[in-house]
């Protein structure tokens, strides 16, 4: 049976009868949480379970928990972070490792609520411009060093048990517009593009999913990279993705048109799922009526990504926390 080529989300703590339904019968890739959807440790993991339920498979299920401003479960069910580009910075030399650790902790602690998936590594670079909506929560402001600390944040979530999902493509970092509100504008050219942006990306080319960006690329394309042929030829050719291409949130003010409309022009400019965030129940159903089910292409992108998803290997907590907190001279968390 074909996936359908959506990721949504649910209105509470536990699905309605009616939720169940829909998604039995549109049977979604895999399904996000929000804060509205997180309570006690017992309720979030009888949720994926009820998702799981609803579709009658190990479908995954993935959160936005970069640590910091940017995580989805809070204590007391998960630590709190410093955001990415303070937690980078003070590691220093010890970036890497340091951050290995703390999505190594992050994924471990999803993992033990039935979440087996993550909205990160994030390969923005940082610039003096960036908005402050995106800019703390990136690894830095060189490429080379971006790309590292990427690889290191990846490694730690599939070490866990965790599908990494690589944002924002092919480069968020130029943005000084808050895209939840607002359509940025980049004026770079391809080949300036392709030396700076596009380069830790390409460097993480091998991942398994990819999160698109809501950002005009004027001098490649007039349309916004989630809904251009352009843009998604760029990300599979120029950076040599050919992962699983999922959209970031459809339904962002940076988009102009109904959630539905632009899921099918996004579909049709190559990518591979719509990811379907905070709308109605009649939206959802819209959304997943109007997408229907993978491209073959997709379908096997998406199998090849679930093949990624392994059984966690052990992990000392402690001796993890210790090492974290050397590294960081003692300041790993937020608070």
């Amino acid at each position: 049976m074909k996936f359908g080529a959506a990721i949504t989300d649910a209105e509470g703590l536990r699905l309605t009868p009616e939720e169940k339904a829909l998604f039995r019968k549109m049977n979604p890739f895999g399904f996000i949480l929000f804060a509205r959807n997180i309570d006690t440790a017992d309720q979030v993991r009888a949720l994926c379970d009820d998702f799981r339920e609803a579709v009658g498979r190990d479908c995954p299920i993935t959160v936005d928990q970069e640590g910091g401003r940017v995580q989805r479960l809070r204590a007391p069910l998960a630590r709190e972070w410093l955001p990415p580009l303070d937690h980078a910075e003070r590691a220093g030399e010890a970036a890497e490792r340091a951050m290995y650790l703390r999505y190594r902790l992050i994924a471990h602690e999803l993992r033990s609520y039935g979440i087996d998936s993550n909205c990160a590594p994030m390969l923005d670079i940082a610039r003096e411009g960036t908005h402050a909506f995106l800019k703390n929560r990136c690894y830095g402001h060189a490429a080379n060093h971006v790309a590292r600390i990427g690889r290191a944040v990846a490694q730690g979530h599939l070490d866990g048990g965790v599908l990494p999902v690589m944002k924002h493509m092919p480069g968020h970092g130029r943005s000084t517009l808050d895209t939840h509100f607002d359509l940025p504008h980049v004026d770079l050219s391809l080949e300036e593009l392709e030396q700076s942006d596009f380069a830790p990306f390409r460097a993480l080319n091998d991942l398994p999913l990819g999160m698109t960006a809501h950002l005009v690329f004027e001098k490649i394309d007039a349309q916004p990279a989630t809904i251009s042929a352009k843009m998604i030829e760029v990300i599979r050719q120029n950076i040599g993705f050919d992962g699983l291409i999922m959209t970031d949130d459809i339904s962002m003010k940076a988009l102009s048109g109904s959630a539905a409309e632009l899921s099918l022009k996004a579909l049709q400019a190559g990518c591979d799922i719509i990811l379907h965030c905070n709308g109605s129940f009649a939206d959802r159903a819209e959304v997943l009526e109007a997408v229907g089910e993978m491209s073959d292409d997709a379908q096997r992108r998406a199998e090849h990504a679930l093949a990624m998803r392994k059984t966690p290997a052990e992990l000392d907590i402690e001796a993890a926390e210790a090492e974290l907190s050397r590294l960081m001279n003692g300041q790993v968390y937020d608070g």
